[in-house]
């Protein structure tokens, strides 16, 4: 539900199953009242957080709103989550996302996107999704799917835990660098393993103890996570679990998951209110808008940008 954020009465109302929406068109910029609502949205620029700034106000307005209608289960599991991750500890909030996550497996809404969308048969290269590099003063990870532009399947998930791991009880304890292969850091989740798992309460399990985002969180402020063209995803949610992220020229983010019934499941919910707050995170998951990378450092997405050289 939309609502003016001048009248907060009119979302008072409303229980816990509806995304409020809170829309600031005229006059003063509020600082006060504004926790009751998921997201907010003004055509003020460069507002302050946690407003979002909309250029093409009542465009984006219409986004959110077609959004919330198109895939209403997934856009309320969604705010649901987000008004409790932050309130929780990292590993609580993890597994709370995964629950509802496997709950929206189950849903007509993520059936009807995995109808629309078929699996595909391709072929895979026969090398390592995950690439160690043990220096002497720093450990290099690399994810290696440049064709699939390192998109996350399950064998890549767990290759990384394995590194993650692997550098998180090294015992020299040194700095943990984590890069990408090929035009991009990650394209996110990959489409033709989404919904594959026979038993949702089993991949909920594994998602809770194989989960890259927990180990970059553990090694907080050893891991740099260095990115650069499509940021997707998990392509986001794992890096923003980071102590340190930098990114190139041209990188870009974006959070698709509810367009497809879904949330962010690679931690996502848990990893990105920890940088941006549960407000700007709500827009980019409820939207599934590009952020540019001017934005994503504005907001604290990113902590740098570096030269391409």
């Amino acid at each position: 539900m939309v609502c003016d954020v001048h009248s907060p009465g009119d979302v008072q109302g409303l229980g816990p199953g509806a995304v409020k929406i809170g829309a600031h068109r005229a006059g003063p910029l509020p600082t006060e009242g504004l926790e009751i609502f998921d997201t907010l949205l003004t055509y003020v620029p460069d507002a302050p957080r946690p407003w979002v700034s909309a250029p093409n106000f009542n465009e984006t307005l219409d986004t959110l709103r077609s959004a919330a209608h198109f895939r209403p289960i997934a856009a309320v599991a969604l705010a649901q989550i987000l008004r409790s991750t932050l309130k929780l500890s990292f590993e609580e909030a993890v597994a709370m996302e995964s629950v509802a996550y496997s709950m929206l497996l189950a849903t007509a809404g993520f059936r009807a996107w995995r109808n629309a969308t078929p699996r595909r048969e391709r072929a895979e290269p026969e090398a390592p999704r995950v690439l160690i590099d043990v220096g002497e003063d720093a450990i290099g990870i690399r994810l290696n799917r440049p064709a699939r532009r390192n998109a996350f399947d399950a064998a890549m998930r767990d290759a990384l835990c394995e590194a993650l791991g692997f550098a998180l009880e090294h015992p020299d304890g040194p700095p943990v660098v984590l890069t990408g292969e090929g035009p991009a850091f990650s394209a996110g989740g990959d489409l033709d393993e989404f919904g594959a798992a026979e038993d949702v309460g089993w991949a909920h399990l594994i998602r809770t103890v194989r989960s890259p985002a927990t180990l970059a969180h553990e090694l907080g402020a050893r891991l740099t996570v260095r990115l650069h063209g499509a940021c997707v995803g998990a392509g986001i949610e794992v890096p923003a679990a980071a102590g340190h992220v930098v990114a190139r020229a041209g990188a870009f983010f974006r959070l698709p998951e509810v367009s497809m019934g879904l949330i962010p499941g690679a931690g996502g919910t848990v990893t990105i209110p920890r940088r941006i707050g549960r407000h700007r995170t709500c827009y980019m998951a409820l939207s599934g808008a590009d952020i540019d990378l001017p934005t994503a450092l504005a907001w604290g997405l990113v902590d740098a940008v570096e030269d391409d050289t």
